[in-house]
């Protein structure tokens, strides 16, 4: 019975308690609804604070909703980033062998070889080396090539404005006979016959093309001469491109001197720096095809651009990033570089023209490394007032502060990159890192999903192979201007040995203290490239997207002029 009065009062006192419950859960879904309707919905700033990267490591707004957060320190103990691995086992070497006769005794005196290179600076550069081969094979005497001035860039700088005729001429007197220009025939002057020939043209193709016109008319004119000679020849040809490259092509005393004033002036910020070729600009991203979610305004600018190659047609830029052939953006190149282990006390030399997206696009890579230069940045307008209307001179003082740095970072495979991964390896493997776009393309899109340590970690691996170790890529493969293994020697003994023309010899026997004499202690080489590809351009663009010669119909002329550094 007692039980039974408990109960009932229980029941009693939750009927009066329950109108007030319901009271105050109705106050509470109102006061929400409240809430819903007039507080203002999420925008994409609050979720770019979700995602904020924290460069400092030390700032403690937003740390809450941080999962990435970047060090300003590299972090890396485990090897010298400076240097690369066994890189004093490897020197250039690439004098003549006995079989290889001096040109006195093979130049036929009824034989001229003119040539018109094409494209920029390194494009050019590229049809030069080539072009003393050609005549060697041909047994004829060369005139110095005439360099492009009507394409893209409307350079009017000829072969002398850039590069010492003299030196040119003395270095390879053995090799190959070189005349300024040609005779006269009959007291006028000779207009030489002009063809061309088919890309990637080896010795037997030169033999039956060229050698009976020149037979015929004793004097050919070789247009759109660049890339026109074969990646596989015999290795005495192969030696004598790399002795014309590495020895024989010396910038003028002027871009010499402006140039060394520049990597002096680096030096002087710091024992170390970086360079690298940005490759960011809006021509360029606009012919490779790709897209940076920049939404109708970046699709807008880019076509705009796009439509001056008529031939060109993009259908999926998001495969051309799933496929490594877009340069990664300048944040992503930072976040590279901090993964591998280089610091916010890092100096930076930037080769570039105008990067896509201005400031904006640069500010996360200049967040990470503050110590941020260019030849704009370093040197006043007076100085480079000389230069500064010519494309390829300001594309030389760029190769010259590249190729002198500590490190050189090409974001993607052009022209430039090409031969100074070359010229690097052939001076001792000085460091020279390419990304492995298309891994690390995946690692960019989840980054925000993981840790910094996490991270850095797959970059290290990813970048495996791509950093410029010896022998990362093997004997004969990729463009023989980026991997002249030819000219490749090791000592196994650990000492080095006589290599000929190697940079140390000639550096000793000449006296030469400029920048086209390398030191050749702090080695590495840049990686496995793909094989036969091409890009854009070389006035401050110098390079571009990748696209293999093969898979050009009819060597259109416009697509042509970008397809240069």
């Amino acid at each position: 019975m007692a039980f039974q009065r408990r109960r009932y009062n229980y029941y009693n006192r939750l009927r009066r308690l329950l109108p007030l419950i319901c009271a105050f859960s109705g106050a509470l879904l109102i006061l929400f609804a409240l809430l819903s309707i007039f507080s203002p919905p999420p925008d994409d700033s609050d979720r770019r604070i979700s995602k904020q990267i924290n460069y400092g490591g030390n700032v403690e707004k937003h740390v809450a909703a941080v999962v990435f957060r970047v060090p300003r320190s590299g972090g890396r103990s485990d090897r010298d980033i400076w240097r690369s691995w066994n890189a004093e086992l490897f020197y250039g070497c690439c004098n003549a062998s006995t079989k290889f006769p001096n040109a006195k005794a093979i130049t036929r005196s009824d034989r001229y070889l003119a040539i018109a290179t094409s494209g920029g600076l390194n494009q050019q550069r590229t049809g030069i080396v080539d072009a003393v081969v050609a005549a060697r094979i041909l047994n004829a005497t060369l005139v110095i090539p005439k360099l492009d001035q009507k394409s893209y860039w409307k350079d009017a700088s000829n072969f002398s404005h850039i590069f010492q005729v003299d030196w040119f001429i003395a270095t390879l007197s053995k090799d190959v006979k070189i005349i300024e220009q040609l005779p006269p025939k009959g007291g006028k002057t000779w207009t030489p016959s002009r063809m061309r020939v088919p890309r990637k043209c080896n010795e037997k193709c030169y033999i039956n093309r060229v050698l009976p016109v020149l037979q015929k008319r004793h004097a050919v004119q070789l247009n759109k001469f660049d890339y026109r000679l074969s990646n596989k020849l015999r290795d005495d040809l192969q030696k004598l491109r790399c002795r014309v490259n590495y020895h024989a092509l010396k910038f003028t005393d002027p871009i010499l001197k402006m140039g060394n004033e520049l990597v002096r002036r680096m030096r002087l910020r710091s024992k170390h720096y970086i360079a690298l070729h940005l490759r960011f600009e809006p021509d360029m991203l606009a012919f490779s095809g790709c897209y940076y979610g920049g939404g109708d305004k970046e699709k807008k600018e880019l076509g705009s651009i796009r439509r001056r190659w008529k031939t060109l047609h993009v259908t999926n830029p998001e495969k051309q990033r799933r496929q490594g052939r877009c340069p990664l953006t300048p944040e992503e190149v930072g976040l590279m570089l901090r993964a591998l282990g280089y610091g916010s006390d890092v100096h930076i030399y930037v080769a570039s023209g105008e990067v896509y997206g201005g400031e904006e696009s640069l500010a996360p890579l200049k967040a990470l490394f503050p110590h941020f230069y260019s030849k704009d940045t370093i040197a006043t307008k007076e100085e480079l007032e000389p230069f500064s209307s010519y494309s390829s001179r300001m594309a030389a003082l760029d190769f010259l502060v590249c190729d002198e740095s500590d490190v050189f970072v090409t974001n993607n495979n052009g022209n430039m990159a090409r031969i100074l991964a070359g010229r690097r390896r052939y001076f001792g493997h000085k460091p020279t890192i390419r990304p492995n776009a298309k891994k690390l393309y995946k690692l960019f899109l989840s980054k925000e999903n993981t840790t910094w340590e996490e991270f850095a970690s797959r970059v290290r691996t990813f970048q495996k192979g791509f950093m410029g170790e010896p022998k990362e890529v093997r004997a004969g493969r990729g463009e023989f201007h980026e991997n002249p293994s030819t000219c490749i020697c090791e000592d196994t003994d650990g000492k080095a040995k006589e290599g000929g023309m190697d940079s140390r010899k000639l550096g000793k026997k000449n006296k030469v203290t400029n920048v086209e004499q390398k030191e050749e202690e702090d080695g590495e080489w840049s990686s496995d490239y793909e094989e036969d590809q091409t890009d854009l351009h070389d006035r401050g663009l110098y390079n571009g997207t990748r696209l293999d010669y093969e898979d050009m119909s009819s060597d259109e002329p416009e697509l042509e002029e970008m397809l240069s550094d």
